[in-house]
């Protein structure tokens, strides 16, 4: 495995982990707020993830318009296998990819999320000092 593949996979388990953390019930988790402000600080590094994975899946594309093919007649047993280990491991690559970027979209969504219910709560606070 490349090590950008190595790279992103953390990057999509990071991502799956912090999406836990947060959507756990708040009574469970008392350190939610520093959870959120770490969380907020860290999608703009997290954002690198999106233009990485296109970058991915145009290499993906490319190695699949590349790759030879196999019909029944010209290819022996080991070129048939190595084409479908092929095949495998761009569509494991592929759903890497995608995973990453939709843990990207949920933690940004959750995050943002979860800052308004903050600053709501924070607004009901103030109005119920005021009365």
């Amino acid at each position: 495995m490349a090590l950008e593949w190595v790279v992103i996979g953390y990057a999509a388990g990071a991502e799956a982990i912090m999406l836990i953390l947060l959507t756990l019930p708040q009574s469970i988790n008392p350190l939610r707020k520093g959870l959120i402000s770490a969380t907020k600080a860290l999608l703009k590094p997290f954002l690198s993830v999106v233009p990485f994975g296109l970058f991915l899946i145009m290499d993906i594309n490319w190695k699949y318009r590349t790759r030879l093919t196999c019909s029944s007649d010209n290819c022996s047993p080991s070129d048939y296998l190595r084409h479908e280990k092929s095949i495998l491991k761009s569509q494991r690559n592929a759903i890497l990819i995608a995973s990453a970027l939709l843990f990207y979209w949920l933690l940004y969504s959750v995050t943002k999320l979860l800052d308004r219910i903050d600053e709501l709560d924070q607004r009901i606070q103030k109005l119920k000092n005021q009365d």
